[in-house]
């Protein structure tokens, strides 16, 4: 376990916002070396491992390897850095954050700035704050030491805010959303390594799901490995905190198994199996409804080619696209479990046809 877990501090830790997945990439790839029958990437950036690359049939289990982050889009002559967002930020969770600016000679640390409380006039106290407010200071003196230090307009940037354990067995960290899902996915082929199934388990460290209006890397990496069937991994609402409306999201705890969601690009055959797996395997789990899209790569997956029998199992998290992501190391185990049951329990000439 501990050895796995450093595994996973390392993926948090590398920096790869959606388009700059470069670095966590390596990561992965490098732990997948290790017991993959193979290896590799694609010119999108995806990374693939496979166990029984001649299996019946083929299972493509994908979790996002990038991240929320930001990217400079200008430098002043004063040389503080102007950003934009890459993907979905509550700018009031960026003020005051320290960050790494991946910069063409490394990192180069810095923190984001904002007129102080005391200069804010009364009707701006009561503004939410907006990212185009915040700028980053590096501490340069001005663009002439910007550029001397490597950065330049279009460099990425992601929050420094690494793995952290909490009580118990949480953690937190940024990214968590969604590089646990790239490591669940090649747990769960660690495991299925071990003791080859009869199908073809393919793993996969899918880009910019985050930015992926039209279905990122997912898309394209479906269409090359023409899976058979799909499972996605990404992270969901915990709804054990205050303020959640368990209403319209569901029960859904930390700790309490990964939550297998229906509907929506959920094919019900590959639902049922999930179902059945948890069940003979004693794999706690809960049920979550997508009546219309699930806003993960499970929406590009099943579309592909003439379509993919797909199923989204997803990890409960707290503070979602926030610096300190939070989830339960139990979860994460029992959903690599689950998609190695899935996986073990498919006969080669499994039949998803409806009806």
């Amino acid at each position: 376990m501990t050895q796995r877990i450093e595994f996973l501090e390392r993926l948090l830790n590398a920096p790869g916002p959606s388009g700059f997945e470069v670095e966590p990439a390596r990561v992965w790839r490098g732990e997948a070396a290790g017991f993959a029958h193979e290896v590799w990437a694609d010119v999108s950036g995806n990374s693939m491992a496979v166990v029984n690359p001649a299996g019946k049939p083929r299972v493509m289990m994908a979790g996002h390897v990038d991240e929320i982050g930001l990217q400079v889009t200008h430098v002043d002559e004063a040389g503080f850095l102007f950003v934009d967002e890459i993907g979905g930020w509550d700018a009031q969770v960026l003020v005051g954050q320290r960050v790494r600016v991946l910069g063409s000679r490394g990192v180069v640390p810095g923190v984001t700035g904002k007129k102080p409380i005391h200069l804010l006039k009364k009707d701006e106290r009561d503004k939410a704050t907006k990212t185009r407010d915040l700028w980053v200071d590096v501490g340069a003196a001005g663009a002439e030491e910007v550029g001397a230090l490597g950065v330049r307009v279009g460099d990425p940037i992601v929050l420094d805010a690494g793995l952290l354990r909490l009580a118990g067995d949480r953690i937190v960290s940024r990214a968590m959303d969604n590089r646990i899902g790239a490591y669940v996915v090649l747990e769960a082929l660690r495991q299925l390594a071990d003791e080859p199934p009869g199908a073809s388990a393919l793993a996969v460290a899918t880009v910019q799901e985050e930015i992926g209006y039209l279905g990122g890397g997912a898309r394209s990496s479906a269409f090359a490995l023409e899976p058979d069937v799909a499972l996605v991994v990404d992270v969901t609402f915990s709804t054990d905190v205050p303020d959640i409306e368990k209403k319209e999201l569901g029960e859904h705890k930390l700790g309490g198994g990964p939550v297998l969601s229906r509907g929506s690009s959920n094919h019900p055959l590959v639902v049922q199996r999930l179902v059945e797996a948890a069940e003979a395997e004693d794999i706690r789990y809960t049920l979550q409804a997508a009546p219309r899209s699930t806003r993960t790569d499970a929406d590009a997956i099943h579309l592909v080619r003439v379509g993919v029998p797909t199923g989204l199992v997803s990890v409960p998290s707290r503070y979602m696209h926030s610096p300190n992501e939070m989830v339960s190391l139990a979860d994460l185990q029992s959903a690599a479990r689950l998609l190695a049951a899935f996986v073990r329990r498919l006969d080669p000439d499994a039949d998803f046809t409806p009806g």
